[in-house]
């Protein structure tokens, strides 16, 4: 018999979203009685994904001791869920995941690393296309935790995936934990309405980086020198082995679980062949029916595949930038004190003085820079990496391999206190970030990826703000 699934939708959406994914899975073997389909809270304003995840947690306890719920199941979730089924692992199982009742986590969309659209919910726009039939709420407290580069966010990522400085070692997700898989699309919504949300590299609502759940973090230290083993510190992963990961190119944020797209509003006129039509339900049996954690991985293998043939997939130059291979930075600066630092500029450019070079990396490469409303120390950048390897590397690769440096400079707090150096307002340093050359193995910066950039900056008080005179002769 098949196992039991448990299927938990998205922000603003309810669980009818998924009845063409159940008839699927039914005519697969799945029978009815077999599938959950589970409905929360998402558009009043008090509710969090913590509460979310809380209560789930509660429902599914509770109909394990009744014995109406397996002791051990699989999981489907869309966009936010796949947020609240990650919190729930690391704060009931923490330490102790090997009990959790989920095997297979299989996320279809999800916004792990946020989403550009949270920013839009919380505004006016938002609040008239959402929030018109709910007295005008639209989840702001969820919306807060969705926002790109949360802070909540960055602690959910070093619950689970990464491992910050001086963190603990728990690991979520391995051979006798959980087995999360991610499916995204890359292709934007084709409705006038939501056309207007489209952003290249996402599926309408979440960039496919976002969604990826494989991480990369690194702190950097300026109050050391360079040549420091701990001045550029890379943080190390949770993972025990890369969360298979594939990439689909007709698929949007709405048709991702809709895998024959039954229902009209998911047929979208978008242009597939049979594979690419049948891919989505395809790799969903896969997960479904992967059986120990040596298939896993070669899942994961045959996963990477599938999203470098999306990569190549021959497009119209109108639409090749949908499928280029994006990734993010979510960058956080504090001083030594370990307080947030919330008026700096991040700046990157080549060794070489190329100023063509400079001004293509400006308005081709970097194609969004975004201050988290929350924190202003937070900020979420988002990179062209298909433009970065194949246009702005050729145009300065003439005689040595290039080298991606970053540069950061800081405000002033005051009149008394200066970032880097005691006399000078504005200092700014440089630092490598990504080679062009990998032979090194430093090149950070990877492709569909979100990385967690920690900037430690020194605080200097200036010569007034204490001193020292001998009572000899005042008194």
């Amino acid at each position: 018999m098949a196992r039991q699934v448990l299927v938990v939708h998205g922000w603003s959406d309810t669980s009818k979203s998924f009845y063409p994914l159940a008839r699927f899975l039914t005519a697969n073997g799945y029978a009815p009685s077999v599938l959950w389909l589970g409905d929360y809270i998402s558009l009043d304003d008090d509710v969090r994904v913590e509460d979310v995840a809380r209560r789930m947690g509660e429902v599914i306890d509770d109909m394990v001791g009744k014995g109406e719920l397996d002791k051990s199941f699989d999981m489907i979730v869309h966009s936010t869920g796949g947020l609240a089924a990650r919190a729930r692992l690391t704060t009931h199982y923490r330490a102790r995941a090997e009990a959790c009742p989920v095997k297979r986590l299989i996320m279809l969309a999800p916004a792990n690393y946020g989403s550009k659209l949270a920013a839009m919910g919380k505004s006016l726009l938002g609040r008239i296309v959402k929030g018109y039939d709910n007295w005008f709420q639209t989840g702001q407290s969820m919306l807060n935790d969705l926002e790109l580069s949360s802070p909540y966010q960055w602690e959910l990522a070093q619950r689970d995936v990464l491992i910050s400085p001086g963190a603990d070692t728990t690991r979520y997700y391995g051979a006798d934990r959980v087995w999360p898989f991610v499916i995204v699309g890359s292709h934007p919504y084709t409705t006038l309405l939501r056309q207007a949300v489209n952003e290249d590299g996402s599926d309408g609502t979440v960039r496919v980086c976002a969604a990826n759940l494989n991480a990369k973090g690194v702190t950097i230290d300026f109050r050391l020198p360079q040549s420091d083993d701990l001045f550029f510190q890379p943080w190390e992963s949770r993972l025990e082995c890369e969360v298979p990961f594939a990439v689909l190119p007709t698929r949007t944020h709405g048709s991702i679980t809709d895998p024959e797209r039954e229902d009209k509003s998911n047929q979208e006129g978008i242009a597939e062949t049979n594979i690419e039509k049948d891919a989505l339900g395809t790799l969903i049996l896969q997960a479904l029916h992967c059986k120990n954690f040596k298939g896993y991985a070669e899942i994961q293998k045959a996963w990477h595949l599938v999203s470098q043939d999306t990569a190549a997939r021959p497009t119209k130059p109108e639409e090749s930038s949908y499928f280029h291979q994006y990734l993010q930075v979510n960058a956080y600066v504090i001083d030594d004190h370990g307080k947030p630092v919330t008026d700096y500029v991040l700046e990157f450019s080549s060794d070489k003085k190329s100023e063509d070079a400079n001004v293509y990396f400006l308005t081709k490469v970097l194609k969004d820079v975004k201050k988290n409303s929350l924190n202003e120390a937070l900020r979420n950048l988002y990179f062209d990496r298909t433009d970065l390897m194949n246009n702005y590397y050729a145009m300065l690769k003439k005689n040595i391999a290039e080298v991606l440096k970053m540069s950061i400079s800081a405000a002033p707090p005051g009149k008394n206190i200066k970032y880097f150096k005691r006399n000078e307002d504005g200092a700014t340093q440089w630092v490598p970030i990504h080679l062009e050359d990998n032979t090194a193995g430093k090149r950070w910066l990877q492709r569909n990826t979100t990385h967690f950039l920690q900037i430690i900056i020194p605080r200097q008080p200036s010569e007034n703000v204490f001193r020292l005179a001998n009572a000899k002769g005042l008194i």
